[in-house]
């Protein structure tokens, strides 16, 4: 939790700064999420995600220093800088892709799931999406998918509450929306998605399940992200002290409080956050220094469905 939340803000202030180019959307806020349930991920398995994707890959084992590289469009990247903040990859940890289109990401993990059937396989698929999603066709079709095969799935809701500068429960008509997620048949768990002892326990017993050949599950974890949809937007949409009262509902001093009742010594995590601060800080350098991709770098990872694109 302490690395995606450095990691975040030194993302958001090299936008600031110029140093990144498009978009960037900050997870702060809801990084016991992904840390909880990607902490039963065997390296093997597959996660797909959305728009505000950082915290899910460092979660899943991405390198923060090729992040950061790929963040500043440079070469060594995870996509050689080509994909940028929104479409972070790396299949050989099992991250299939965050996705700037809503909520498509869902729909490429039912993919996903369906090819691990169909292969006999042992691996899962988590999917990651917002709350935003939930006004979406593609993601009733993905569930609707996923449970009339009883594909090996984990459908994961972060509800912060907003729909970029709306109030999701404003913009969705009828009861809550997860009620349409049990109309297909699929069993709902709750819970808090900013304790994240409790969302590791939450999705220790779903993704047993899921393992087991149970079907698919969705997992609804309530949050509330700290920032504007992007980096640049200063949330001017939101009340303060509602912003104020939920980041005193902070997921890391949650995890410091608990870790301390138990005897773990607060300078121990101080030194702890002081070496993950470090670390973004290299990984900053790093990305600042590191070379922007050659022209010839455009015609690879391409889709060739012809002829080479350029000399090999």
């Amino acid at each position: 939790m302490c690395l995606i939340r450095e990691f975040e803000e030194a993302a958001g202030q090299a936008l600031a700064e110029g140093h990144v180019r498009g978009s960037v959307h900050q997870y702060t806020g809801q990084e016991a999420i992904a840390t909880g349930v990607c902490s039963h991920l065997n390296s093997s398995d597959y996660v797909s995600s959305h728009h505000r994707g950082h915290g899910h890959a460092i979660a899943k084992g991405l390198s923060p220093s090729r992040m950061m590289l790929e963040l500043f469009g440079r070469q060594g990247g995870t996509s050689n800088g080509k994909g940028g903040s929104m479409h972070i990859a790396d299949f050989s940890q099992g991250m299939l892709g965050a996705n700037g289109v809503v909520p498509d990401g869902v729909t490429m993990a039912v993919g996903a799931a369906h090819a691990i059937k169909m292969q006999a396989r042992p691996e899962i698929v988590v999917a990651f999406f917002g709350d935003g999603a939930m006004n979406r066709g593609p993601l009733f079709e993905a569930f609707n998918w996923a449970k009339l095969f009883n594909l090996p799935v984990l459908f994961v809701c972060e509800d912060n509450g907003y729909s970029v500068t709306l109030r999701t429960r404003d913009v969705t008509a009828g009861p809550p929306a997860v009620e349409r997620v049990a109309a297909f048949g699929i069993p709902v768990s709750h819970v808090n998605g900013n304790d994240v002892v409790a969302v590791q326990q939450a999705a220790e017993d779903l993704i047993e399940k899921v393992r087991a050949g149970d079907g698919p599950h969705f997992l609804h974890a309530s949050t509330y992200r700290w920032y504007g949809h992007l980096a640049h937007d200063k949330g001017l949409y939101r009340d303060p002290v509602e912003v104020e009262k939920a980041r005193q509902d902070d997921c890391l001093l949650n995890a410091q409080h608990w870790l301390m009742q138990r005897g773990t010594d607060a300078e121990r995590i101080d030194a702890l956050r002081k070496t993950v601060r470090q670390q973004i800080a290299e990984a900053v350098e790093i990305a600042l220094n590191a070379p922007f991709p050659s022209i010839e770098m455009a015609f690879t990872e391409v889709q060739d469905v012809g002829g080479p694109l350029w000399p090999r």
